[in-house]
């Protein structure tokens, strides 16, 4: 049966959370704002604030809850990751306080699944437990996230493999100790069996960083860019390089971004909620034209829009993590995509209204709305396209209906009303009411 409740024991672990990221995290967003700051390993203050605020994590058995306990997690299901999430989403650097950054997740579950145990000793354990971290190297400059168009090549060479070729917006290269790259190593095969992918020192010769970019919220003049635009320059990596078989890049990815996009989608809950506050806030602490901006019909239009918004967004990513917790695998897809649609849109709408009530000093970097604001594009592109998601949604719906047998649409009423008066002819007759339905 349906159930919309919490139980205490995990509700009070979620009340602790919150007090716990409004107090302690969000002050790392002020002092280390920049866009790689969670993952600068060599920044010493940021690290020496951070290291004993996962280590209160780690006490409370809250540390990379998506892993089993095999991993040092809690295999927590997806509904509760997504409780957890939502709280999380308020800060910038809450994954990274409780150890589930991206793309430090999925490349962590790839190792777990595909690694050697030396790779799992290398790699897998220091990423676990925080003191490294990784970037994931798919996306290409002239292909975005399209592994059909993807021409970056993989090809053994004796007893290992050889990458060539550019990737494009590789996130946080410039401080992984390790990179996933996914290349393709058969060209001429079924579109999802072209691609392999292989786990690669980040100081391996060949590899060349060619630009950090900078997005829209940073500077290039600051070298505040994180994405990386990478040229592999022949680069060679042993035969056990290979996570998974050859041609099985795709089937590793699907595994890893399932997972990605629907935690994007919960985290966007919760920075919903934090505009949808100061919205609320701003309009009882406000005053115009002799009254409080909450007494402004336009403005109680903004905020009921945008809490009925945010309370159907939840309530989808909700039914999404149930639906991942309890159905077979791959049922969710649909509403994996669905989250994946919304998600720009219901943040886009909510932060707009909060920024206008703000005025100009929502347009200033003296509130978090502008960053909020300027990470919107970014948002409806991540883990690929809104329209690519918009397509998917479609198809598999139009996979449940048939098309209409004959001229007219099954709801047709004149062949559907001869119908209902041929089966309840007789009591119409009785009744007289035969000809008022003619």
């Amino acid at each position: 049966m349906w159930d919309f409740s919490t139980d205490p024991e995990f509700q009070a672990k979620l009340d602790w959370m919150d007090t716990f990221v409004r107090e302690e995290v969000e002050p790392l967003d002020l002092l280390f704002p920049s866009g790689g700051a969670p993952y600068d390993v060599s920044d010493s203050a940021a690290r020496a604030i951070l290291r004993p605020l996962q280590a209160q994590v780690k006490e409370r058995g809250l540390w990379a809850c998506h892993l089993g306990s095999e991993l040092g997690g809690q295999g927590y299901g997806q509904l509760k990751l997504a409780l957890m999430n939502e709280i999380l989403g308020r800060s910038y650097w809450a994954p990274t306080v409780f150890g589930t950054a991206a793309p430090d997740t999925g490349n962590a579950e790839i190792l777990a699944m595909f690694g050697t145990e030396e790779q799992k000793a290398r790699y897998l354990h220091p990423l676990l437990d925080g003191e490294i971290v990784s970037a994931y190297s798919m996306t290409e400059p002239h292909a975005g996230a399209d592994p059909k168009e993807f021409t970056c090549r993989a090809y053994q060479d004796g007893d290992g493999w050889i990458i060539d070729g550019e990737k494009w917006f590789t996130s946080n290269a410039r401080y992984a100790e390790f990179i996933i790259v996914m290349a393709v190593t058969d060209p001429y095969a079924r579109p999802h069996e072209r691609l392999s992918m292989f786990v690669v020192p980040a100081d391996t010769p060949g590899i060349e960083i060619k630009r950090n970019v900078a997005t829209m919220a940073e500077r290039d003049d600051l070298d505040e860019g994180i994405h990386a635009y990478i040229r592999y320059d022949h680069v060679r990596v042993p035969a056990d390089a290979l996570l998974g078989g050859p041609g099985e890049g795709f089937r590793v990815a699907q595994a890893r971004l399932g997972g990605g996009r629907v935690h994007h989608a919960m985290r966007t809950v919760g920075q919903c909620r934090r505009a949808f506050d100061m919205m609320c806030e701003r309009a009882l602490s406000r005053r115009t034209q002799g009254e409080r901006l909450a007494d402004k019909q336009a403005v109680q239009a903004f905020i009921a829009d945008s809490w009925i918004e945010l309370q159907q967004y939840r309530l989808l990513v909700l039914n999404t993590a149930w639906t991942i917790d309890t159905q077979p695998h791959g049922a969710a897809r649909t509403q994996i995509a669905m989250c994946k649609v919304a998600m720009a849109k219901v943040y886009h709408d909510i932060v707009q209204r909060a920024l206008h009530l703000h005025g100009s000093l929502g347009t200033t970097h003296e509130t978090p709305l502008a960053g909020m604001w300027m990470s919107v594009p970014a948002l409806a592109l991540a883990d690929g396209p809104t329209e690519v998601h918009r397509t998917t949604i479609a198809k598999q719906m139009l996979r449940r209906y048939q098309p209409a047998e004959g001229l007219f649409p099954t709801e047709h009423i004149p062949p559907r009303l001869a119908a209902a008066r041929e089966r309840y002819a007789s009591i119409l007759e009785e009744h007289g009411v035969e000809e008022r339905v003619r």
